[in-house]
């Protein structure tokens, strides 16, 4: 009897460690990976392929560093990344420049905002049928994005070498009917960006986003006829809502695309067909 009432309360006790013991793990394991630099916090940003995600690439072993997982989610489009950005299903995007986020903002009633300048990427005219801007014949057929901002951005890299004129109060969203002299009698189709690259069959040129020049191995130094300058305003931002402008992962990543690293990464990848714009 005196043997199983002994019995039974080693038992309690044994119990008891046990329990205690697994109610006290969880929190010494936090606090040791803590201190050992383990990933605490998760950031999920939209981007295009190319050069966007090879940039955020770069990025993800400096926010390791600081504790930051950074999650890369993919888009192919101009669309989509900023409606998953304004619906919190991403915390950022990184693809795009200003005066397009404006524009998209602003159509559809949406607040988002610039965070940070990454990069400027030259947009630029390219053909499979003429080797240089002079061989452009009359009645040409040239395709162009079709969102506004990257339209008239199209037309003014046209004008800026004298193919068209626009009128004066066109500003940086200017369409086909601000142009108000067309010597070559250009005709102009509208497409969305990630058909432009594939249009080069059927016209006689494209006006193509430098990212897609890529994607489709062009090399916007060596095959664009006409390329935007350093000068152009069209800076690719990082883009995230306006709650979260003080965010500390946020600027985490601000920092880190503003690195060292990634300025040596952008010059020694891409030797000027993209440049470096902090």
């Amino acid at each position: 009897m005196k043997k199983n009432i002994v019995l039974s309360i080693v038992g309690i006790i044994i119990l008891s460690l046990i329990l205690s013991s697994c109610g006290k793990a969880p929190t010494n394991n936090t606090a040791s990976n803590n201190e050992e630099g383990t990933i605490a916090n998760v950031l999920n940003v939209g981007a295009t392929p190319e050069p966007h995600a090879g940039i955020l690439k770069i990025v993800q072993p400096i926010l390791e560093k600081e504790g930051v997982e950074l999650k890369i989610v993919e888009f192919t489009d101009y669309v989509l990344p900023n409606l998953a950005l304004n619906d919190k299903e991403i915390d950022a995007n990184f693809f795009q420049h200003a005066p397009y986020m404006e524009s998209f903002v602003n159509s559809h009633n949406i607040k988002l905002e610039a965070a940070t300048k990454v990069h400027v990427e030259p947009l630029g005219l390219y053909s499979k049928k003429l080797d240089k801007i002079e061989d452009l014949k009359d009645g040409a057929k040239i395709a162009i994005p079709n969102d506004p901002t990257n339209g008239g951005r199209a037309l003014l890299l046209l004008e800026k070498y004298g193919i068209i004129k626009l009128d004066e109060n066109a500003g940086l969203e200017a369409t086909e009917n601000d142009i108000i002299d067309n010597p070559k009698n250009l005709s102009f189709i509208a497409l969305d960006a990630p058909q432009l690259p594939v249009s080069l069959g059927d016209t006689d040129a494209a006006i193509i986003n430098t990212n897609y020049a890529l994607e489709a191995n062009l090399n916007p130094l060596n095959d664009a006829l006409i390329l935007e300058d350093e000068d152009s305003p069209y800076a690719n931002i990082l883009a995230i809502r306006a709650e979260s402008a003080n965010d500390e992962n946020i600027q985490k990543l601000v920092k880190a695309l503003n690195s060292p690293e990634v300025k040596n990464f952008i010059n020694e990848k891409y030797k000027g067909a993209i440049i470096p714009a902090f």
